[in-house]
């Protein structure tokens, strides 16, 4: 299991379903990263991981099974997940909890296989547009990360990533004061003694990047659309 820096910036690039081998080469080509201030962790769709050929980042995989190995057509177990060099892993991303209705226990799940193996979760939480506007923020995203991760666990090697799901795709972002609320929430209130990583992801560009890193509580960003453009993404790289 990778040991989380303390004094960089965690940036995951997360290429959902979108991307070829091509596509891979052209952007391992191009990208550009310091290594002095961030961990940068690259999620392609699964059959690009293996082709990920550089020291540079780190691999990452966008879910994993809740079934080890055997008859469970289309699934990617998680030993397969680490043969391949992935040393994490995102579980519960909305758009899972949306599309594929993955549930806590699921996702407890998945983050215990993850932890087990030595591959860092990095667990996805967040509130719908309708709890925000009934202020369940708070309510909702402690449940989901109470729920999500095994108690009494002996390491800290966990990613917490803060994602409105009414911000992701749609161009809204919260104010830079309650992204930085609500991360101070999590880890003051919610994670207490644990030092997780908690990271910010919704609607993440060039524009807005550097000052949500530079907010207290927040410590890197998950990007998702903004990261398939590699002139882009090295923009919020250069922060």
């Amino acid at each position: 299991m990778i040991k989380l820096p303390k004094n960089k910036k965690i940036i995951i690039s997360n290429w959902k379903s979108n991307g070829s081998l091509r596509f891979l080469k052209k952007y391992l080509q191009k990208i550009k990263i310091n290594k002095r201030n961030s961990l940068i962790i690259l999620c392609p769709p699964s059959p690009f991981i293996n082709s990920i050929n550089t020291k540079k980042l780190f691999k990452g995989s966008q879910d994993c099974s809740i079934y080890p190995k055997g008859a469970y057509t289309g699934e990617n177990n998680i030993d397969i997940l680490k043969d391949i060099g992935c040393d994490f892993c995102i579980v519960g991303h909305s758009e899972r909890r949306k599309y594929f209705r993955e549930d806590s226990k699921i996702i407890f799940h998945k983050v215990n296989i993850c932890i087990k193996s030595e591959i860092t979760p990095i667990l996805c939480i967040g509130e719908t547009l309708k709890q925000k506007k009934l202020k369940q923020t708070k309510l909702v995203i402690r449940k989901q990360i109470i729920n999500s991760i095994p108690k009494n666990i002996k390491t800290n090697n966990i990613i917490i990533a803060y994602e409105p799901r009414w911000a992701i795709g749609t161009g809204l972002v919260p104010k830079l004061k309650e992204i930085s609320d609500i991360h101070l929430f999590i880890k003051k209130n919610v994670l207490k003694n644990m030092n997780f990583k908690v990271l910010y992801g919704g609607s993440v560009n060039s524009s807005n990047s550097s000052d949500i890193l530079n907010l207290r509580g927040v410590d890197g960003l998950l990007v998702g659309g903004a990261s398939k453009d590699i002139s882009e993404f090295n923009k919020i790289l250069k922060f």
